[in-house]
């Protein structure tokens, strides 16, 4: 039997991320992602009323047109986690496929949400939920797992099929966190008895690869400690206080809410995304927020909200989206001056969130900081640890999975290699077992 694996999207870039797995006739499509850089797409921005052809031209979803030529029946298409890059095009794909969409029950939510949002395609997929730690037969050869892993949303898992062939591991994106609160630590035991029972191949995130400037990546314990630090004092003081962080990493948003709801300020999360992944946590029972904190994601809501605060700010902290600066997002316009809250001086704001490395970013972001310091706020920036793997991380990865071949993904071609320069110093040689691949092109596996 044949085992194939064809790059779709995000084998060229950072982004839009799309695998498929063809096992024999049976075909299994990982992840349908859009690519946030190519039309400034944030985690507020609406594509709904965009249409898919003009979204595979501009580069910001995966082009499946080639899936056309793959000779085989979808048996279902599996989300690892619920990030935009993973399950934002899932609306204008999705429908092109007669099979369900499967997932943890948040990312299901998540891409519920997402669908009911579409104004251009009818999708009408069943969805079907699966627990990390459950398993679910999607065709007479292949059985589809979910390992618990961790990573900056909650209810990431590393999909697994079980084939005639051996164990496909699909690990976009993760990392070996035993500290968080809203997750479970990974299921190293789980990892372990896959790799005993014969890996065939794992695909693998790159995101950190190319500089690998992390050898082992912190725990949200640090980001914990550090945000108890920054924020202690300036929750004390009779001035503004905005603090801004993925509104998908709701670990984050939990960790800000446990440490508000001991001041006396009222905690306000603002921006559209924010309601939509925080108002999901909080419906599955994932976040728990305290009494004293709204969630608002309509904008006369937003403005109605930040009325409020700009007649009593030392009464109110709040938690916003447009950490990356992004023209649109809130933070930025708070900055421009173009919401009915003012940055004052002495003001104090925290940006719990790095730069995502693109020169688009890194200048919206260098920007919005001029802006609000020229105010007179005072900055915190960088309040955080990262949600990928650092190096030791892969490292401690290999040596559990032992797998036979490794796909780097998730990343530009320099990232591909350099994983493929780390694998290479656990045994592994690019071009025999470790495959670099670029969007549209596949890697075989015959049987022997």
């Amino acid at each position: 039997m044949t085992v194939e694996v064809i790059a779709i999207g995000g084998y060229e870039e950072v982004g839009r991320n799309m695998t498929a797995v063809k096992v024999g006739e049976d075909v299994v499509i990982f992840d349908m992602g859009i690519h946030l850089d190519r039309i400034s797409i944030h985690e507020d921005t609406d594509i709904d009323r965009m249409h898919s052809l003009d979204l595979i031209e501009r580069g910001v979803i995966p082009d499946d047109t080639l899936m056309k030529d793959v000779d085989g029946k979808v048996k279902g298409i599996v989300f690892s986690h619920g990030h935009l890059d993973h399950i934002g095009a899932v609306a204008k794909l999705s429908h092109r496929y007669d099979a369900p969409l499967i997932g943890t029950p948040y990312t299901t939510a998540l891409i519920e949400k997402q669908i009911k949002g579409e104004r251009k395609f009818k999708v009408n997929n069943p969805i079907k939920t699966l627990n990390p730690g459950g398993k679910m037969r999607l065709s007479q050869d292949i059985v589809l797992e979910f390992v618990q892993s961790t990573h900056s949303i909650p209810q990431s898992v590393f999909p697994v099929l079980h084939t005639p062939e051996g164990i496909i591991v699909y690990a976009l994106d993760f990392k070996f966190d035993n500290h968080q609160k809203v997750s479970p630590p990974p299921d190293y035991k789980r990892l372990k008895e896959l790799g005993k029972k014969g890996v065939l191949t794992l695909i693998v995130e790159t995101t950190n690869a190319k500089e690998f400037n992390e050898v082992k990546t912190y725990s949200e314990r640090v980001a914990r400690i550090i945000l108890e630090d920054l924020m202690d004092g300036p929750l004390q003081e009779k001035t503004g206080m905005i603090i801004t962080t993925f509104s998908s990493h709701v670990e984050r948003v939990q960790a800000i809410a446990d440490i508000a709801k001991k001041s006396h300020r009222e905690i306000l999360f603002l921006g559209r995304s924010m309601e939509r992944f925080c108002g999901i946590a909080e419906k599955l029972g994932i976040l728990k927020l305290p009494k004293n904190s709204s969630i608002y994601g309509n904008p006369k809501a937003i403005n109605k909200a930040l009325m409020k605060a700009e007649d009593n700010r030392d009464k109110y902290l709040l938690v916003t989206t447009g950490h990356q600066g992004e023209p649109d997002a809130l933070l930025p316009r708070i900055a421009n001056g173009k919401t009915p809250f003012n940055v004052r001086k002495r003001d104090n704001v925290i940006i719990s969130a790095p730069i995502i490395p693109n020169p688009t970013n890194a200048a919206n972001r260098h920007i919005m900081e001029r802006r609000l310091k020229s105010s007179g706020a005072r900055i915190y920036s960088n309040a955080h640890v990262s949600g990928h793997a650092g190096r030791e991380d892969h490292r401690d990865f290999l040596r559990m999975l032992k797998p036979s071949h490794i796909i780097p993904a998730h990343g530009d071609l320099s990232m591909l290699v350099a994983y493929g320069e780390l694998a290479e110093e656990e045994g592994y040689r690019i071009g025999k077992d470790v495959h670099i691949l670029r969007n549209a092109q596949a890697q075989v596996f015959n049987s022997e």
